[in-house]
């Protein structure tokens, strides 16, 4: 049965701690006004009570309930944003991206990567590495500045996983060149973790601020900068 967000998001704020807190006020202040009561109806007539005490006390009691009022709100702005960035996620399933990590997914024995060079190197290293750190390949990359793709087909056999790219790039005198490892894949599932929505590109999670680029299917991709 379908969700609907908003009221998703209202069951939220009703089982939040603003809502809790209020009940219990309610149900305190119910217990002042009771105590209130009492003393009013068996005070000594010749001795009345200082108003000024229980008057602070229902100053304060307004003042409480203020906060949480303020802290329901606050709650409420948060689930909206929330549902809205949700909502905003979802434009992203099936669409294929690059993002800013030396990690890829094996999808049907490719891995596939994006580099930069930010200058010309005399000799570039690409290594792939699986999640024990062992190398399963090691070749040279392009040397020119700018950015390359890089596809790696993994040996037969070879288990679907995540695998790590790493990139050593030297000029002529032994400088390093500065470098930058993007990952390339499909967004196959939206996941929420500690309160952050995360992409699932290729078996890897991302938050989506990591997004360099999206290429719909009718859409050319542009490379990252």
């Amino acid at each position: 049965m379908p969700v609907n967000p908003a009221t998703a998001a209202a069951a939220l704020v009703t089982s939040s701690a603003a809502a809790r807190s209020k009940t219990k006020l309610a149900k305190n202040f119910d217990q002042f006004l009771t105590l209130l009561t009492t003393q009013l109806k068996y005070q000594d007539p010749l001795k009345p009570m200082d108003s000024t005490q229980f008057t602070n006390q229902l100053v304060s009691f307004s003042q409480v309930e203020q906060s949480i009022n303020t802290n329901k709100n606050l709650e409420n702005l948060i689930s909206q944003t929330k549902t809205a960035a949700m909502s905003n996620a979802v434009g992203y399933l099936g669409t294929d991206v690059t993002i800013k990590t030396d990690q890829a997914g094996l999808r049907k024995g490719t891995a596939k990567w994006q580099y930069n060079l930010q200058s010309n190197s005399d000799k570039t290293t690409l290594t792939v590495q699986d999640a024990n750190g062992q190398v399963l390949y090691k070749g040279l990359g392009n040397n020119k500045a700018g950015v390359h793709d890089f596809i790696w087909n993994a040996p037969e056999n070879t288990p679907a996983g995540v695998y790590t790219l790493t990139i050593s790039a030297k000029t002529a005198n032994g400088s390093d060149v500065r470098t930058a490892i993007f990952s390339k894949g499909k967004v196959e599932d939206i996941e929420t973790r500690n309160g952050k929505i995360n992409l699932s590109v290729n078996g890897i999670l991302t938050p989506v601020e990591n997004i360099q680029t999206v290429q719909p299917s009718s859409l050319s991709q542009k490379s990252p900068v």
